[in-house]
């Protein structure tokens, strides 16, 4: 539908704009329409184009591989990549990357498991999550606070799952999207919580682990969820996600929406 697959760090708008990323160095930005009863009915292109390195030039072979992206309060743009890990901070997503010190020890996660989890948090802090890279004790590796002001802690998924994106909510708590995956069992997944304790918890390098709210298992459609994002709108709370295809026959690039319980 869009040209290109690989879909993953979301963005939403209270107008319901959504804005995704891809491992291939796109972007996307799109317009859901909703029904009557706030059931989604269609998701029409709206712009998209190339991401870009800081000479404004297009990303190429291991640098474009962008899978996590936030948006900052003076409206511009954070992406996380993998393969080679950093943070870029764009004003424009069709305009040049502004390099940022990324988390302490990131660089240690595996090429391929690296930085999918980026989200600016209610209070302003930021959060990064590594796929792959192994706490000290137990967990995955995250960090809490902003560049040059990193503090690590260890995130807890559940067996066999991954950390691949977050996104914050209205109580100052924040929605983690983690993703499972068997040659057998194929793809599945869960959305947990994290409460504003659990983030104090992850300020004070301790163990945090989330409340789950949703097992992404049939009868939902199940596939590659590596974007989740959250909006207010009309004083109902959504929750949309994207999976990613892997520009793969065998699978589908999907969005799906929530609505958290009151």
């Amino acid at each position: 539908m869009l040209g290109f697959g690989g879909l993953s760090g979301l963005h939403m708008t209270p107008d319901l704009r959504l804005t995704a990323i891809s491992d291939r160095g796109h972007f996307a930005e799109m317009a859901l329409s909703l029904d009557e009863a706030w059931r989604p009915r269609r998701l029409d292109l709206i712009h998209s184009g190339r991401l870009r390195n800081v000479r404004g030039r297009p990303l190429t072979g291991s640098g474009q591989d962008a899978e996590a992206l936030a948006r900052l309060p003076d409206g511009s743009w954070l992406i996380g990549f993998e393969r080679w890990h950093r943070i870029q901070r764009h004003r424009r997503l069709d305009g040049p990357g502004e390099m940022l010190d990324a988390p302490p020890g990131l660089d240690r996660s595996p090429r391929n498991a690296s930085l999918e989890t980026l989200v600016v948090l209610g209070d302003g802090r930021w959060m990064v999550l590594s796929e792959g890279l192994a706490a000290p004790k137990v967990g995955r590796m995250g960090w809490i606070g902003r560049p040059g002001d990193w503090h690590g802690f260890s995130y807890l998924p559940a067996s066999d799952h991954v950390p691949v994106d977050a996104a914050a909510l209205p109580d100052g708590g924040a929605l983690v999207l983690e993703r499972s995956f068997g040659l057998l069992a194929g793809f599945a997944g869960r959305l947990v919580r994290l409460s504003p304790a659990a983030l104090r918890a992850a300020s004070a390098g301790g163990l945090v682990e989330g409340e789950v709210l949703v097992p992404l298992v049939p009868p939902l459609p199940t596939d590659n969820y590596e974007g989740v994002a959250v909006t207010e709108r009309e004083g109902r709370v959504l929750v949309a996600l994207v999976s990613d295809d892997n520009d793969s026959l065998w699978q589908r690039s999907l969005v799906l929406l929530f609505e958290m319980p009151a």
